[in-house]
Parts: structure tokens; sequence; C-alpha cells
């Protein structure tokens, strides 16, 4: 991920005889990685740079979006009750560490004999099997009646090529060809632009959605049909834009909107369904797949994250229609200054999936419900995108964490990386209003252009139409890769400088443009470590009191953190919040390795829960799939976000004290010690940069009274 900066250079503050030079990360940017430069942050996307199967065109003056999809020779199915599941199995790290395809092969084995039912595999992709499976070449099963027997080997390849799923299909459906068939991507996932299956022999290439199109497109031009379902077992792929290019191959769509916590689908559930259900429909299979794995996943207790959702994608083209119609209202909106902020503070608070903070990296990916309700106000035909949603869904299951998740995502920038990202979604976005809505943000933020200058035509060509899947000029988005966000945000600007006021309340207020600009505020706490000669971040709070109309916020810190047994406060940042608990991740090593401790707490009488560590989205845009349970006997270190007191050095990771693991972990929710800590307000623009005030002390007495420290 890409690391942002702000480097005070000449802000000296002077803190018990001490002068300090900060250097503050915004809320929200992954900071221990190393720094990437944009322009070698390249998505593989092989050749493929456009949509074949589909077209969507806009015409400009009227909005209205066409949309017609690729007819296939619509072959006749062999009529005998027999349910192909064809499973494109890259098994990555999550075989070679943790043999999690090899379990999933011996649950398809597991499952009830029927020579109604059968399993066509595809291995590859991972540095090692741990099973008899070999990883120098690719290799095709058939598991049925309780065995599993190798088709064929054929050289290795990369299975994040579209060339390699294709072939697979091909054969498959030609040598397998029955009643019903269906698809299984199984690996991690990113989501709408990093794609699935990431091979882990070829350098994390992925199958993107462009290129999973192509392959789609030859399968079905060779079977002349479209498959029963296409289901993800992977993270983050239950999208829209991923349902949009699916729809032309396939009935239904299988697909989570969050990561998949625990191993995966219970493939024995599946299979033992299709052997006493034969006759089943798609939609009902698709419930026992959410079923069974939602059930899997309270064992295993990593259901509060749990989603999973079956879409009927002959549903999709209204969802697309009505969409782009509420599109166009979002993009119009923008030109009120006022609507445009309140909207887009509504999307940022909007639930969203795959962690998308400081520590874990960013997915982008956003409830597309939610983003509905939270621009309704001020664009209409959100209730029309609604009630296609609800008709394209007709099946799902959410653990507590996400009760109010619509069934599928749309990509939304909390975060860019780069220019290549925006112009991976330009490619498959599914309305050219929508593009225009995220690009003008962008392009005002990292040009300072005229926010209402901006001119959506560039999308449409000369006769007033936009074409769908067609490549754009890639340079376009360059505006990206020579920007850096500042910390110094020129948008968020003040009635009231932030201060301690004669009161000794920390406190601000932003004038009408500072509201209209501002996308949201939090306040981050640091501490100095214990040698003295660094300031450590120790996390980020919402503890900020105010509100928007009015524009005035003070600080609401109550003085308690979350800290190990022995005392240590960890570096704590928001993943999720409901009306019962919040989860916050932290940065640590885990027996020498980094990674990320989950913890949630409960509002009503703050105990706190590990939930377990999670490694976050890789710099290849993948997702972690596996939650880490704590054992006896780890070593937890604590990782924080640190400025040295004695240069002007830019920011380092900084290293607690290791923890040994005894037993069941405990996580305190105290006051801090006494002692003296600082502050800063945090307020995140509309256009994609920060403001970070200047840090001011605080102090925590022996009653656990809070006093700052007027200037």
């Amino acid at each position: 991920m890409i690391r942002f900066k702000k480097v005070f250079k000449e802000i000296i503050v002077s803190i018990l005889s001490v002068s300090m030079i900060f250097s503050l990360a915004a809320c929200g940017e992954e900071f221990w990685e190393e720094e990437v430069d944009p322009e070698d942050q390249v998505i593989d996307e092989g050749e493929v740079d456009s949509i074949g199967g589909l077209s969507m065109q806009v015409e400009n003056s009227s909005g209205k979006l066409n949309i017609s999809r690729k007819e296939f020779d619509k072959v006749q199915a062999p009529e005998d009750g027999v349910w192909t599941i064809f499973v494109y199995l890259c098994g990555t790290d999550l075989e070679s560490e943790s043999g999690m395809g090899t379990d999933d092969m011996e649950e398809m084995r597991s499952a009830t004999p029927s020579d109604k039912v059968r399993f066509i595999v595809q291995t590859g992709g991972t540095d090692g099997w741990l099973s008899d499976v070999k990883d120098d070449v690719i290799e095709r099963y058939i598991i049925q009646n309780g065995s599993i027997t190798k088709l064929e080997e054929i050289d290795v390849m990369s299975m994040g090529g579209p060339d390699t799923l294709s072939d697979f299909l091909v054969w498959g459906t030609k040598e397998y060809a029955s009643e019903h068939m269906g698809l299984i991507m199984w690996d991690h996932g990113g989501g709408s632009i990093t794609g699935v299956c990431f091979d882990e022999l070829y350098d994390m290439d992925s199958i993107t959605l462009m290129e999973m199109d192509s392959a789609l497109l030859n399968c079905a031009e060779s079977s002349g049909r479209k498959f029963d379902f296409i289901g993800f077992d992977a993270c983050l792929m239950g999208t829209v834009e991923v349902a949009n290019v699916l729809a032309t191959y396939s009935d239904y769509m299988f697909g989570s909107e969050e990561m998949e916590p625990g191993s995966g689908w219970d493939y024995t559930a599946i299979g033992d369904y299709l052997a006493n259900n034969f006759e089943t429909d798609t939609k009902e299979l698709g419930k026992v797949v959410c079923d069974s794995f939602l059930e899997a996943c309270k064992k295993q207790k990593d259901d509060s994250l749990t989603t999973l959702s079956v879409i009927d994608l002959s549903r999709i083209d209204n969802l697309m229609i009505s969409f782009n119609d509420f599109a166009k209202n979002m993009y119009s909106v923008g030109e009120d200054s006022s609507e445009i902020g309140e909207m887009i503070r509504g999307i940022e608070e909007t639930d969203n999936f795959g962690g998308n903070n400081k520590t874990e990296g960013y997915t982008n990916m956003v409830d597309l419900g939610g983003i509905c309700d939270a621009c309704s106000s001020y664009a209409s035909g959100a209730e029309d995108v609604k009630q296609a949603l609800d008709a394209a869904v007709v099946y799902k299951i959410s653990g507590d964490a996400h009760p109010n998740a619509s069934g599928l995502s749309i990509y939304y920038p909390l975060a860019i990386q780069g220019s290549n990202e925006l112009s991976l979604f330009s490619k498959v976005s599914v309305s050219p209003y929508y593009l225009s809505f995220i690009d003008r943000q962008n392009n005002t933020g990292a040009t300072d252009n005229n926010f209402k200058d901006y001119d959506d035509e560039q999308w449409f060509e000369e006769g007033g139409e936009w074409t769908w899947g067609e490549s754009e000029d890639d340079s376009y988005f360059d505006y990206l890769d020579d920007y850096e966000q500042t910390g110094e945000s020129p948008y968020i600007t003040f009635f009231e400088e932030p201060a301690v006021d004669e009161d000794g309340i920390y406190c601000l207020t932003l004038d009408e443009d500072g509201i209209d600009n501002s996308a949201g505020i939090c306040a981050l706490v640091y501490e100095l470590s214990e040698d003295g000669e660094d300031i450590l971040e120790i996390g980020e709070t919402t503890d900020v009191q105010g509100d928007w109309e009015s524009g005035s916020f003070s600080d609401n810190f109550n003085g308690y953190w979350l800290s190990l047994p022995d005392g240590q406060n960890l570096a704590t940042y928001i993943v999720e919040e409901t009306e019962d608990y919040v989860i916050y991740t932290s940065p640590i090593l885990l027996n020498g390795e980094e990674t990320n401790l989950r913890i949630k707490q409960y509002y009503s009488d703050e105990h706190v829960e590990v939930e377990g560590t999670w490694e976050g989205i890789s710099d290849d845009g993948a997702s972690s799939r596996e939650i880490v349970k704590l054992e006896e006997g780890d070593a937890i270190t604590p990782v924080y976000f640190a400025f040295s007191l004695e240069d002007d050095e830019e920011e380092t990771e900084y290293s607690g004290q290791e923890y040994i693991v005894g037993g069941d972990i405990t996580i305190n929710y105290d006051m801090m010690p006494v002692g003296q800590y600082y502050y800063s307000f945090c307020i995140d623009d509309i256009y994609g940069d920060y403001y970070v005030s200047d840090p001011v002390s605080f102090e925590i007495d022996e009653n656990g009274e809070i006093s700052f420290v007027k200037e």
C-alpha cells in the first residue's frame, strides 16, 4: 500500500522543555510497509483491455442506459439430472501454509456418494500442496462417489491468467457436459479492481474482471450455454461490477461482500444436498451454500463478519439501469457545495468491507445499498436502485458486524492508490456518471482544478454515447501519480483555528467552506516511548463531540485505552462500528511476523474479546482469508508509528516489548497511566487529502482527570 505523509518542517512544539519535530500520517493510511511509488503499483491486467460479452451505451443527452448481452448457440443440455461443479482451485498460501485446498477436496470426497454429483477440480497456483497433489504441474481431478481420481496433468502456467481459466472451462464443459453446471473460483479475492485467484508461483498474478470475461466468453462460445451458477469461495467478490460481467454467462452468482472467515464453503454439505436433491433449482442450492457456510463459521466462532449472497443475474440489467439514473443525479449534486459534502460524509460512514483502515490496507469496496441510503436525501432514484437490488439479491446471510449489508458492494475510493486503480475501474464501472462522480473528486484534490469546471463529456464519444468496456486512454489518470497527500489540505478552513480555550478544552470551528469540504473527523493520540526518545501514535479515537451544522468540534477524550496485560498500550484503529460493539485492529508482530490483532469491544459493559490476527490486504490487492486464533505461548509485540524527538527524519516503525500469551489473552480497557500525552484532530477532506492539527499536550493526573496544556 502507498504510505502518505505530512511533514512539519518548521513547526516546533515545546513541551516539557523538549523540542519536537513531528511527521504525521493520515487517519487511514498504512504505515509500516515500504513506501511504494504509485507508478510502480501496476496491477497486471494481461492482454485483455475490454469486455467482449456485454455492451452498455448511454446517450449523454438523455442519460438513458441501454444494455445488450451476447447471445450464444443455446445448445440443448443433456437431460441427465447431473450436477457438474467445476472448481478452479488456486491454492496460494491458503494451501501451502494451511492445507485449505486439500481440506476442501477432502470435503468433496466425503459427500454422500451419488452418480448425480461430481466435482471437476483444477489445481495449481501454490508453492506446495499438503497432499499428493503436485505443485510443478497443473492437475485435473474428478471427485465423485467417495473417490478422488486424477484425470490429467498439463504444464504449469499462471492460474491468474485468462488462458488458463479458459482452457479449463472449454475442456471441462466439453468432456463433462451435464444438465446442470456450476463454476466455483477458489482462492483469495480482492474485489472489483484486483479480481480473484492470485498465483503464488507467478508473482501473485490474478484474474481481473476483464480477464474473467475473456475466459468465460471463450467457454460460452464453445459450449453454447450459460452456467447455472458462478460462485466465489474467495473474499470480497460479491460486487456489482462482478455481477455485471457474469450476467452474460450465468443464471446466478454466489459471492461474499466481506472477507471469508474460516476455511471457506462447506463442500460436504453442498455435495450431500445435491445427492439427495438433484432436482433442486439453483436458488435453493444457493441457500444451502450460504447457510452451511454460516454454520461452519459459527463452529469456528468466525461468523461476525460473515456475508454471502445469492444473486439472480437475470435482474442485474434492471439494477444497472436504475443505478445509472441515480448516479447521474449524484453527479448533478456537485453543483451544490454543501450537499456534496454531506453526501460524501454519508458515504464515508457507509458499511464497507475488507478492513479499509490504516494498518490493514484498502479494498475500497462499499455496500451498494448503503451508498443509496447515504445519498437518498440529495439525489433522486435511490429507492428505485434499492428495489432493483432487493429483487436481484434473492438470498443472503450476514453476521452481526454487517446486519444491514445489502448483498452487493461497489467500488468507492475511500483511499485511492495510484492511477492504475482508477484506470482499471474506468473499464469496469457500471455508469459513466458514477465514474465522473469519483473522478471529479480525485481530480480536484490532485490537480486543484475547479470542482465546478469538471466536465463529464470526456467519457462520451463525439456522437454523445458512452460505450462501456472499451479501453480508455490510461494516461488520463496520470494526474494521480505525482499526487501526494499533504496533511495540510487547503480545503479545510476555519472560523476558529484548533486551540485550547480558556476552559482547557481543545476545540475548533470550521467555516462554511470548511464544513462543505470535510468528509470526517477523528482524533489521533500519542505517548512517549519508554526510553523517551520517540513519540508513538497509539491510534485513533472518534471521541470527538460536535456537529456538522455549526462546524464546532471539541475533544471528548476520557483517557481510557486498550492495553496488553503487561500494561503496554496498543495502537488501535477502527475497523467496524455497530450499535452493540466496535472492532479495532492493532499492528503487532506475532512470533516475529507482521500482522494485525483484531479486538472486539462491547458498549454495554466495555468487555473486550480478542478475535485473532488478520494479515489484511497484500500489496497485490489480495485479501487474507484466515483470522488466526492466538495460542498459548504466542509472542505478541505491539508495533507503533513513531516519530523521533532528536531529528526530522521520516517516521519509523517502533516495536514495544514482547508479551507471551498464557492461556486466554485478556485485553484491558483502563485509564492510561498518570503522565503526559499528545492529541491532534485529523479532518479528511472530500477530495482525498486531510488536515492534521498541531499536536497539543494533555496530562492525566492521579484522579484520572484530563487537562490540556494551553500554549
